[in-house]
């Protein structure tokens, strides 16, 4: 077992706990600082995938800026503690929980049938050269996936066009 190993199942363990406070925590604001935690986990995570670019840009894209603007969205909303006396059983809850557990059972069957040879991904021995770099990126983003990188540029536009129209009450 080599440190990268150990270090990988941290990152992911860590990531996991903090995504799972992002659900539980009952306060808007605890679940925003537990979401950032789970991007710090994850930009770890890039790090050792040798995928430094989008490390970088998982820090600064969405701890950053996207964090800023739920916590502006969070002020807003002035959104208080919840009084209720404990969690309720409802339908979706149920439902929710169902398609989580499905997941993961799915998730855990994937790695059971993974085959031994490619468990070994976060050594240095599996990257390319070049993988991570900005050229590297820009060259897959602007030959390969064209198409989904402007769909989601469009994506984008229309939802801060949907923003400022809700924003705005008269325009």
């Amino acid at each position: 077992m080599n440190v990268e190993l150990v270090l990988f199942g941290a990152f992911a363990l860590l990531t996991l706990l903090s995504a799972g406070m992002v659900i539980f925590a009952k306060s808007a604001i605890s679940s925003a600082m537990s979401l950032v935690a789970t991007f710090f986990f994850l930009a770890g995570i890039y790090v050792l995938l040798w995928a430094h670019t989008v490390a970088v840009l998982q820090v600064l894209v969405y701890a950053g800026a996207i964090m800023v603007l739920f916590l502006f969205v969070i002020m807003l909303l002035n959104l208080g503690e919840e009084t209720a006396a404990g969690p309720r059983l409802t339908v979706s809850r149920i439902l929710g929980g169902g398609a989580a557990a499905g997941l993961l059972v799915v998730l855990v069957m994937a790695i059971w049938r993974m085959p031994a040879s490619t468990t070994t991904f976060t050594g240095a021995q599996a990257v390319a050269s070049g993988f991570g770099t900005l050229p590297a990126i820009g060259q897959v983003i602007y030959t390969q996936w064209l198409l989904p990188f402007e769909a989601v540029s469009l994506l984008l536009l229309v939802a801060m066009v949907g923003a400022v129209v809700v924003a705005k009450s008269r325009i």
